[in-house]
């Protein structure tokens, strides 16, 4: 049991993407790099320190990738309500813009980003190469009865996390906020995260549109079948398991579509320095992606 780590001067940069409004990016990798831009969206809860690990091994590989923090996440600034999935689809829109980031483009996707890329690949499909779904939840694993309830549970316990940081109860335990296994600074964020309240506050407020994002995911429809799709999952393969198949189901209708399982891997730890070689194979798979049938690099 530790205490509240102090106040973290954060890597990366505020870049302004509008009038009054900021958000906080971190780029990485060579930049003259030929490759497509990869964009690194975190899940719930989730900001640009979750993906430190992978942009260290992406520009080893000599890929560019940009994390970046959503409104009110970490260190961007709070920004207008509702914070829904269009909000934040229109967010990152205007932080690609303001970098001059036209594409190519490669979105990676953690968690709840999986609705985010349903609905980022709708409107950005002619500069998008592909996207890599990490352990992702999708608009129909959304509709499913269990995910429904859990969802709710999630929202629930959301709220009381919000609830619990804004009164302290949360510092003295900020020495488990890192439940990834990252190093140095970026480890340190995510201590300094786990108890901050207006990150709790922000991240609260975006789960609770949880089903109102996937539903907006939903109306943007399926994935172009001719977009190269990599799903990454944590855990063993599980066949019959409905939450696993309709995760892989992204990768199993395209035309380039490739799925690993990380058996010793979690939700969280994928995203690890010891795990996320997958990740990048996933990457690099939709990078190069030729018209070759699916493949399942766990079967």
């Amino acid at each position: 049991m530790t205490g509240r780590p102090r106040k973290l001067k954060p890597r990366g940069r505020l870049v302004k993407i509008g009038e009054g409004r900021k958000l906080h990016a971190i780029l990485e990798g060579p930049p003259a790099s030929p490759w497509p831009l990869v964009v690194l969206e975190a899940g719930a809860f989730g900001f640009s320190a979750d993906w430190s690990a992978v942009q260290a091994k992406l520009a080893l590989s000599g890929l560019r990738s940009l994390a970046y923090d959503r409104a009110g996440l970490g260190f961007s600034p709070p920004g207008p309500e509702p914070r829904d999935g269009l909000a934040v689809r229109a967010d990152l829109e205007a932080l690609l813009a303001t970098l001059g980031e036209a594409g190519p483009l490669i979105y990676c996707g953690h968690s709840m980003a999986g609705l985010h890329a349903a609905l980022f690949a709708r409107t950005n499909l002619e500069r998008l190469k592909g996207v890599v779904l990490v352990d992702a939840t999708t608009p129909k694993v959304t509709d499913s009865r269990l995910a429904g309830v859990l969802v709710d549970i999630f929202a629930g316990i959301s709220g009381a996390a919000a609830w619990g940081s804004r009164n302290g109860l949360f510092a003295p335990w900020a020495g488990v906020g890192d439940t990834i296994g990252l190093d140095g600074e970026p480890s340190a964020e995510k201590q300094w995260a786990f108890a901050d309240p207006g990150h709790n506050h922000w991240s609260a407020q975006e789960v609770s549109f949880w089903k109102q994002t996937a539903k907006e995911a939903s109306r943007a429809g399926c994935y172009d079948p001719e977009l190269p799709v990599a799903v990454i999952l944590a855990g063993p393969v599980r066949p019959g398991t409905s939450v696993r198949a309709l995760q892989a189901l992204p990768a199993k209708v395209s035309h380039y579509g490739f799925l690993e399982h990380v058996p010793s891997a979690s939700h969280a730890t994928l995203l690890s320095a010891r795990y996320c070689d997958a990740i990048i194979r996933g990457i690099v798979h939709v990078r190069d992606a030729r018209p070759v049938g699916y493949s399942a690099a766990a079967e």
